[in-house]
């Protein structure tokens, strides 16, 4: 429903079909016969995503100046491309900050109650995290937005490809926790069929070893479903972790 969406998508959106991902940042696809490319800016693997004849959502381009005219926001789960009802997952991977951010300004972060100032982009030592919040009388509060594409056996997992500088995030987040701050992690889980959340230990078993470290540590870890449609984003409650194998 419109009312659930925190982040709608800009006007000029179209829905066309995927012909292919090519290079790192750009996807073709065809629109009414015409084939067009899109810039994306996800730099994972979108691991079982990007198969031919899947729809996409595309947004206009913010400037006319640019290369590209259009950005990749949706890409429909297979299945889809054969006549099924879409169910669809967000790649854009800014929309995780813009959503913490819109869900902090809604009041719609439980792990966040009594915390009134949001400060996107903040340094930290020599570290620039995603936000951080602050409140009266409360630690500060750091923040890091992951975006979460895979789902395997009913998991919502992370990374879709190893990630050295997500490795690094973790260590970094256990070092605030160390100096008596809060560090949370936010992953926007942005398709419907996860039912829980996890570490990809079939993909980045590092990742998952640090992962399960810093939880221990006392680092946090928020999972949110995040519905998506072709008008726009919204929030869903927490989903629950896996347990470890």
């Amino acid at each position: 429903m419109a009312d659930d969406i925190l982040l709608p998508f800009p006007p000029g959106c179209v829905v066309g079909s995927l012909k292919r991902r090519i290079k790192r940042f750009i996807v073709e696809f065809f629109l009414e016969g015409r084939l067009c490319r899109a810039h994306t800016n996800n730099s994972g693997s979108m691991l079982g995503l990007t198969r031919p004849g899947v729809p996409v959502l595309v947004s206009p381009a913010p400037g006319a100046d640019r290369k590209l005219p259009y950005t990749l926001e949706l890409v429909g789960l297979p299945g889809a491309e054969n006549g099924g009802t879409t169910a669809w997952v967000g790649v854009n991977t800014l929309t995780p900050n813009r959503l913490l951010r819109a869900a902090f300004v809604a009041g719609r972060l439980p792990w966040a109650a009594g915390y009134t100032h949001f400060q996107a982009e903040a340094k930290r030592g020599q570290s620039r995290l995603d936000a951080v919040l602050n409140g009266p009388g409360l630690p500060p509060l750091w923040v890091e937005c992951k975006n979460v594409t895979l789902v395997e056996d009913d998991v919502a997992a992370f990374p879709d490809a190893v990630s050295e500088r997500a490795q690094k995030h973790l260590r970094e987040m256990a070092d605030i926790v160390a100096s008596g701050e809060r560090a949370a992690f936010f992953y926007c889980v942005q398709r419907p069929d996860g039912r829980c959340f996890g570490p990809a230990d079939y993909i980045d078993p590092r990742y998952a070893e640090l992962f399960r470290q810093t939880l221990a540590a006392g680092v946090e870890a928020h999972p949110h479903r995040a519905p998506v449609s072709p008008q726009g984003v919204g929030l869903g409650s927490e989903l629950p972790l896996a347990p470890a194998p």
